[in-house]
C-alpha cells in the first residue's frame, strides 16, 4: 500500500487511470493499480486508443477475424475500442460494487468528430451504451455548445456520462445545469434516478500550457511571477461553483428523489513544464468527492513523491479569483485562453481518431485473406 495515494483516497479523491490498453488488461497490469495503487476508474479517449491500438500490442487476432469478415474501418474500431472497455468495466466491477456505484467506472467517448451535432452525439451515446452493456460504463460527451443539450438528454434515458473538455467556469456551469435537467427529465419518466451517474472533466494543465505561453510573450517580472497559477485557480473556482449548485433547492430536490452528486473530475493532471513539480495538479487539487484521472506516470510520481496534506481548496476562492483578475489586468483574456482550448481540444481528438481509423484500415488490409 502506498502512504501519499491511500491519504488521497482518505481525502475523498477518487484516483482514476487515464489510460488503457489490451495489453494492460490481458497483462493482468490493471488489476494490479487496482489492488496496490488504489485505482478506482479509467477513462479513455480517442487519442488513448490510438496509441494503444497502433502499438499493435494485443489485437492481430481481433484484427484478422475483422478483416476475414470484410467489417467497415468504422465498425472494426468500435468493436475493439469497446472490447477494451467492456473487459475493464468487468476488472472494475467488484470496485463498483463495494462503493455502490460511485466508483469501478470506465469512460469511453463518442466519436469526436460529432462534437457539433446534437442528434448523432445522442444517438451514438445511446449505440455505445448498448454495446459496451455493463452498468459500470460512462458515456463520455464533449461539454460544446452542441453537446449539452444531448447531455441532458442521454441522462433523461438513464444513461450515466462522463462530461468531457470542459476549460471555462461558464460552461462548467452549464454542464452542471444540464446535468440536473436530464435528472429531472428521468425523474418525470420515473427512472431510478440512484442508478444515473456523472462526472464532468474539468481540464487542468492544458490552461497553464496556454496561459504560460502568453505570459512568457509579456516577458515581464509580473508576467512570469503569474506563470503555474492559472490551471489550479480555474480548477479551484470550479469547486466552488460544483458546491453551489449541490447545495441549491433545486438539487435538493433532486437528491431527495434519490440523485447523486455529479462529481468534479480533474482531467489532464499531467505536468506538462518539466519546471513544475510533477505531483502540482494533484497535490493541489485535493477536495472531497473529487476524481482525479492521471496519467500513469503521473500515479507514480504521486506514489513517490505526493504531498497529501488535506483538503487543498477550502480557503484558497479568493487568491484564485485574484491569480484570474491578474491576468486580465495584462491582457490576457480568460474567454479567448478558454474558447482556444475547447476548439483545440475537439480538433485534437477529431485528429486522433482519423489517425486510428487509418491505422486500423492498413492492418485490415495487411491482415485481409488473398482472393482465389
Amino acid at each position: 500500500m502506498t502512504d501519499a495515494l491511500q491519504r488521497l483516497s482518505e481525502e475523498g479523491v477518487a484516483i482514476w487511470l487515464d489510460d488503457l490498453s489490451r495489453k494492460r488488461i490481458t497483462s493482468g497490469n490493471l488489476a494490479e493499480l487496482i489492488d496496490q495503487q488504489h485505482v478506482v476508474g479509467v477513462t479513455t479517449n480517442p487519442t488513448i486508443f490510438q496509441k494503444a491500438i497502433s502499438s499493435g500490442d494485443g489485437y492481430e487476432q481481433q484484427l484478422t477475424d475483422l478483416a476475414v469478415r470484410k467489417v467497415t474501418v468504422e465498425e472494426a474500431v468500435r468493436m475493439i475500442t469497446t472490447a477494451d472497455v467492456r473487459d475493464a468495466a468487468d476488472i472494475l466491477r467488484p470496485v463498483f460494487d463495494a462503493t455502490d456505484g460511485q466508483d469501478g467506472r470506465v469512460s469511453i467517448e463518442v466519436d469526436p468528430r460529432l462534437a457539433h451535432n446534437t442528434g448523432a452525439t445522442v444517438a451514438e451515446a445511446k449505440q455505445l451504451a448498448w454495446l459496451v452493456d455493463r452498468p459500470n460504463t460512462l458515456i463520455k460527451i464533449p461539454a460544446t455548445r452542441a453537446g449539452l443539450p444531448a447531455i441532458t438528454e442521454v441522462i433523461g434515458l438513464g444513461i450515466s456520462v462522463n462530461v468531457t473538455l470542459i476549460f471555462s467556469l461558464e460552461r462548467y456551469r452549464e454542464v452542471m445545469d444540464a446535468y440536473l435537467s436530464g435528472l429531472e427529465k428521468a425523474k418525470e419518466r420515473g427512472l431510478d434516478l440512484s442508478l444515473i451517474r456523472s462526472v464532468a472533466s474539468f481540464f487542468v494543465s492544458r490552461v497553464d500550457t496556454e496561459i504560460d505561453k502568453r505570459l512568457d510573450d509579456l516577458g515581464t517580472a509580473e508576467a512570469k511571477a503569474l506563470r503555474g497559477k492559472a490551471a489550479v485557480a480555474n480548477a479551484r473556482l470550479a469547486y466552488q461553483a460544483y458546491e453551489e449548485v449541490f447545495s441549491s433547492d433545486r438539487w435538493n430536490k433532486l437528491e431527495n428523489a434519490g440523485a447523486r452528486k455529479q462529481r468534479p473530475l480533474w482531467a489532464s493532471t499531467g505536468v506538462k513544464d518539466p519546471a513544475y513539480k510533477p505531483t502540482l495538479y494533484v497535490d493541489d487539487l485535493v477536495a472531497p468527492n473529487t476524481v482525479n484521472t492521471m496519467p500513469e506516470a503521473t500515479l507514480q510520481a504521486t506514489e513517490e513523491h505526493g504531498s497529501i496534506t488535506g483538503n487543498a481548496i477550502a480557503g484558497t476562492y479568493e487568491q484564485a479569483r485574484a491569480d484570474l483578475d491578474a491576468l486580465e489586468k495584462l491582457g490576457i483574456s480568460y474567454d479567448d485562453v478558454v474558447q482556444v482550448l475547447e476548439d483545440e481540444g475537439v480538433e485534437k481528438f477529431a485528429a486522433s481518431w482519423n489517425d486510428l481509423l487509418k491505422s486500423t484500415e492498413a492492418e485490415l488490409e495487411r491482415l485481409a485473406p488473398s482472393e482465389g
